[in-house]
């Protein structure tokens, strides 16, 4: 599914779960700049929309109800986004509303969440700067997130050792690396085929599978 469905079904699917002042929220303020960052950055980061929530509704240091443009809940770890142009956020703010923005930036720190402000004339004029500054900065969560999870640590050196091969892995190759048997070897490989990270590689005459090749996503490019 291209971008305009997955959004379409997305927004659909937190629409239906609000009711209220937050899903007019949802209504109001899920505007032009949002959706650009989706569209321009976040797709072109992930390709999906997973556990990203739009107008996410939190309460500041005074127990007063907000919402964070979004929130991103990856694992233990929470972002809160924020696109910030420069009209409603720096040339049309009063003093007083100046200290409240800073100390609800605070408090959603002490809370827990990463607050990421996103520029809207970078998202306009230059997406890729944002793409890449968004990469560095979500990359060391995103490999403490999978080591938790995902993958066992065994698994993980061997996501290591193929991606520094850069080429196809084979089971002796892993016996000589990591010190393993042959058997273990075999049974992680296989393990990694099923989770779509090595693709099995078949010999032309015999048809056995004899080598792995590394399938590169994203988040290769910083977390092993």
């Amino acid at each position: 599914m291209g971008y305009k469905e997955v959004h379409a079904k997305w927004l659909e699917a937190h629409m239906r779960r609000r009711t209220g002042e937050r899903r007019s929220r949802l209504e109001r303020g899920h505007g032009h700049g949002e959706r650009m960052f989706l569209e321009q950055v976040w797709w072109s980061i992930f390709g999906h929309m997973d556990n990203l929530h739009p107008e996410y509704e939190v309460s500041d240091w005074r127990g007063r109800p907000y919402f964070v443009d979004f929130v991103w809940v990856l694992g233990r770890y929470k972002f809160a986004i924020e696109v910030k142009g420069y009209g409603p956020h720096v040339q049309n703010m009063d003093r007083i509303r100046y200290r409240q923005e800073l100390n609800r930036e605070t408090y959603l720190q002490i809370a827990g969440y990463r607050v990421v402000a996103v520029p809207y004339d970078e998202i306009e004029e230059k997406p890729e700067l944002v793409i890449s500054l968004l990469k560095s900065l979500f990359a060391p969560y995103m490999a403490s997130s999978l080591e938790e999870g995902k993958y066992k640590r065994l698994e993980l050196d061997v996501l290591r050792a193929a991606k520094r091969r850069n080429k196809h892995i084979r089971p002796i190759d892993l016996v000589d690396e990591l010190k393993i048997n042959l058997r273990t070897a075999r049974r992680c490989l296989q393990s990694l085929c099923d989770k779509e990270k090595l693709l099995p590689i078949r010999s032309g005459k015999s048809g056995r599978v004899c080598r792995y090749e590394f399938v590169h996503s994203f988040e290769d490019d910083h977390l092993w």
